[in-house]
């Protein structure tokens, strides 16, 4: 009973009885007793005229009580209110300081009614709150920390192409050690060689060569685009692998070496064992069957030539003999070879290459992307004809690569393929760059992998 009535509801209940009690004795008082006793003496002793309640009514009566009650009416709503104003304008400042970040506000306020009770949960909550920033504080600080001390560049650019975060590496990498906050990054990477530079503006993942401080670098790009508080920003990772491709180009010599020995074991023993059995039939006398001794000895070096013959043709590719080459016969006859469909019409003006070697770099790239698992009718050639750069991309729809394999499908003699030679992507690498060119992979936005060969364009020799 007395914590209802030490609640607000009860407080308000008691005030307005009290109020309801004294409106009653008031208009008692001055309707029966004891005004109007008052007011009749006063006329018959001192011979005042003056007019009695009783005489006003009802309705005049209750208009002076009106009058009269509407002073304590207003006092009590104040006294009532007083309380509440009080912890509204504290709640408004409050609020105030959650806007602008500020959660150290509390309302010092010692009540056991339902506002005391707000008041404890508003200052709970702001307890809540400056924890949370605290613990926000501390994690935000453990990740700029990581973030700016990993030797991968990072870069973080909004709509309009400027720098929003940049971490060390990037701006060793980019900017000489200095801030690149704020900057137009399009104007940052005019600076940097041309290759990263198209690698950005492609917005894919890649792999690319650049020379930086007079030695070739390769860098893994990786390009994401989200939306950061509401806005799009776009992050690009610079991520060093010369190192990580130098141990990989040690492991596939590693790996080469031990694939030739296997094969050269495999054709040499039996040579040697038929040898031993055709010297051992001869000293018997034994002729008529060394003719298939012989031709069991020659099949199976026949088979170590091709074998080594593979391996040498990549290693001793010839130089490409450049000349004017007419798109139209051009992809009839590559369409001999392998089946493609064309993503758009081939250019008018002739590309300048050696046909013989990027029609066997076409072939083993279409051949490659048919056995990628996409459907056969998306495996698509397009021909871009720039007025220095010719880029010839074949795209498939198969599950692309992984930043693993895709860091390292370059690299001679490596396949994820279990009869894989990994030579198909190599090829096309060495005579690429044999042409004065390079060559991109990139995965594609909707599944699948595309591969560029950019050859420049000049006159044939």
């Amino acid at each position: 009973m007395w914590r209802r009535l030490s609640s607000l509801q009860g407080r308000l209940t008691v005030l307005l009885a009290v109020a309801g009690l004294f409106g009653a004795l008031l208009y008692a008082g001055i309707t029966q007793w004891p005004l109007p006793q008052l007011l009749q003496w006063l006329h018959t002793d001192l011979t005042l005229t003056i007019r009695t309640p009783m005489q006003l009514g009802i309705y005049g009566g209750v208009l002076v009580s009106v009058i009269v009650m509407l002073p304590l009416a207003f006092w009590l709503a104040g006294l009532v209110m007083a309380p509440v104003s009080r912890l509204l304008r504290a709640l408004e400042g409050a609020v105030a300081s959650y806007r602008d970040g500020d959660f150290s506000f509390s309302i010092a306020v010692d009540r056991r009614d339902e506002l005391g009770e707000l008041i404890r949960m508003h200052n709970a909550l702001g307890q809540t709150l400056r924890e949370q920033r605290q613990h926000l504080v501390q994690r935000e600080l453990l990740l700029d920390t990581v973030v700016q001390n990993t030797p991968v560049a990072l870069v973080l650019t909004d709509a309009a192409g400027r720098v929003a975060y940049a971490n060390i590496a990037s701006r060793h990498l980019f900017n000489e050690g200095r801030s690149l906050h704020g900057l137009d990054f399009a104007a940052v990477l005019a600076a940097a060689p041309e290759a990263m530079r198209h690698a950005v503006e492609s917005g894919e993942d890649s792999l690319i060569s650049v020379e930086l401080d007079g030695s070739e670098e390769t860098f893994h790009l990786s390009q994401r685009a989200f939306r950061l508080q509401g806005r799009p920003h776009r992050l690009q990772l610079f991520r060093r692998m010369t190192r990580e491709l130098s141990r990989q180009e040690v492991a596939t010599w590693k790996r080469v070496i031990r694939v030739i020995s296997h094969e050269l074991n495999n054709s040499l023993a039996p040579i040697s064992s038929l040898s031993h059995s055709g010297a051992e039939l001869a000293r018997r006398g034994d002729t008529a069957r060394l003719p298939g001794v012989f031709a069991t000895i020659g099949e199976r070096a026949r088979h170590l030539h091709d074998f080594i013959a593979g391996y040498a043709s990549f290693a001793k590719l010839p130089t490409p003999q450049l000349a004017s080459i007419a798109w139209t016969p051009f992809l009839e006859g590559l369409a001999l070879h392998c089946r493609y469909r064309l993503a758009a019409p081939a250019p008018a003006r002739p590309g300048v290459f050696d046909a013989a070697q990027i029609e066997q770099v076409l072939i083993n790239l279409i051949k490659n992307a048919h056995e990628s698992g996409g459907a056969e009718d998306e495996v698509t050639l397009s021909i871009t004809q720039g007025s220095r750069e010719l880029r010839i991309e074949v795209a498939d729809r198969g599950p692309g690569m992984s930043d693993t394999v895709l860091a390292q499908a370059l690299l001679p003699f490596y396949s994820t393929k279990r009869a894989g030679t990994g030579l198909g992507l190599a090829l096309a690498r060495e005579i690429t760059e044999a042409h004065g060119g390079r060559v991109l992979l990139a995965n594609r936005e909707g599944g699948g992998l595309r591969v560029s060969l950019l050859l420049p364009q000049g006159a044939p020799r």
